[in-house]
């Protein structure tokens, strides 16, 4: 079930918002300062890949106190609307019953893309 939820999450738009992870995940990457960035897009970014079957949750001892500084540098620097984005299109897929699954995804998706420094993919 989670292939087949996988290939869908594809065919509507999953792996377009992948890429976009990816590619400002490179762009963040250019700087040395924007590694740590960069880094945690492309997490996100494997994550929108393949959502159904994985959880992001948060790593061991964490949330910490370098992971919750972060955290705040990356809300104040305009990531949060990502997560507007998500909470958009998980309610659009949620106006249907066959997009609800798509529709949760987009809200976890939303939560991680506020905060996701300190967690990890299982």
């Amino acid at each position: 079930m989670n292939s087949l939820g996988n290939i869908f999450w594809l065919l509507l738009g999953g792996i377009i918002i992948a890429l976009i992870y990816y590619v400002v995940g490179l762009l963040m990457c250019i700087t040395i300062i924007g590694i740590p960035f960069g880094v945690q897009l492309f997490k996100l970014g494997t994550y929108a890949l393949w959502p159904f079957g994985r959880e992001l949750v948060n790593g061991p001892n964490e949330p910490g106190c370098l992971s919750v500084l972060m955290n705040l540098v990356w809300i104040l620097l305009g990531w949060w609307e990502i997560a507007i984005l998500h909470l958009f299109f998980g309610l659009l897929f949620c106006i249907t019953i066959v997009g609800i699954p798509f529709g949760i995804k987009h809200f976890k998706l939303a939560i991680a893309s506020i905060f996701p420094f300190g967690k990890k993919i299982i």
